[in-house]
């Protein structure tokens, strides 16, 4: 019986098949979308799966964006209905088809809302499964388009990939003196994503691959070094030093309003600070500096080449 239903799904691939070849696109999407609603009312959930991608797939490559992407769409409706797990050979089918898709298509997006939702299932992810965002923001910067690449690689563990982005896209479309901006901004969404570890492997990577900034701190620019400084204060996990910083690099962080509002989430995500309690007047901590310099210099003790006079850094940029 098995070994007739998969001739039977040969064939009707094979009828498809020429029908795109003939260019009757139009009568093969029709047909797709008939045995759709046909093997799904029969719950051959395998063959219609296989049907489906290899459909989507061949009219995709045929340039064919909205009909294709309608299958890609419906092929995600079954992995629903008959609930596949989500996994990464099946991640790669969805990249496999969301690539081919012409970007302008407004079912791609669909598609793309669609997947994302489906790769939560049995997860704890709210936002989607890390890996497959990480396999969408390298689509998005291979086509060129940073901003959502930017925002899928926020959503994953790949510090690394999200910072060799970020500096492609500073030497093409930014200027010198945002450098800084570029990576602080990412920090702070990161940490407010609750993700220090991609935070700390961010900055770290571009850091290192930045062909225009010092390996090691101090940096000349000063948000560098407040980044460099909030990594190792989350580490410690005190609040006083927390404060401290805030006060500190107030001037630089005001740069970009939004700076502040990340602040207050990291404050309360990482310290349980009230947003209230972050920031005050200029110079109210001034008593507990001392303290702050001992313990990051304590921290660095450990390892010679990471040590580093936190105290003439801090002091000379508040100068």
């Amino acid at each position: 019986m098995e070994g007739h239903s998969n001739c039977g799904l040969k064939r009707i691939l094979s009828k498809l098949e020429s029908s795109i070849n003939a260019g009757d696109y139009y009568e093969a999407h029709q047909m797709y979308r008939t045995l759709y609603f046909r093997y799904l009312g029969q719950k051959k959930y395998h063959e219609l799966i296989q049907m489906l991608y290899n459909g989507s797939l061949l009219l995709l490559q045929c340039e064919q964006y909205t009909s294709g992407a309608d299958l890609g769409i419906l092929l995600i409706d079954v992995f629903k209905k008959a609930e596949i797990k989500p996994t990464h050979s099946y991640f790669q089918k969805m990249i496999d088809l969301f690539t081919l898709m012409n970007p302008v298509c407004p079912e791609r997006e669909t598609f793309v809302q669609n997947a994302l939702r489906w790769s939560m299932t049995g997860s704890t992810y709210k936002t989607g499964h890390p890996d497959f965002h990480r396999k969408l923001a390298q689509v998005y910067w291979q086509e060129k388009n940073y901003p959502l690449a930017r925002q899928h690689y926020l959503y994953t563990k790949d510090g690394f990939g999200c910072a060799s982005m970020l500096i492609e896209l500073h030497q093409k479309h930014g200027y010198s003196n945002e450098i800084d901006f570029f990576i602080t901004q990412t920090v702070l969404q990161y940490l407010c994503l609750q993700n220090a570890e991609a935070a700390e492997e961010a900055f770290t990577s571009f850091i290192n691959q930045h062909p225009k900034i010092a390996k090691q701190p101090p940096f000349i620019l000063p948000l560098l070094n407040f980044s460099f400084f909030l990594l190792k204060t989350i580490q410690f996990g005190k609040i006083s030093m927390f404060t401290i910083l805030c006060d500190q690099y107030f001037t630089s962080l005001s740069r970009d309003p939004c700076f502040l509002q990340y602040l207050e989430k990291i404050g309360q995500i990482f310290f349980d600070v009230q947003p209230s309690q972050i920031y005050s007047r200029r110079g109210l901590f001034s008593s507990f500096l001392q303290s702050f310099f001992n313990d990051i210099n304590e921290e660095e003790n450990s390892d010679d080449q990471q040590r580093i006079n936190t105290k003439s850094i801090i002091s000379a940029e508040v100068d």
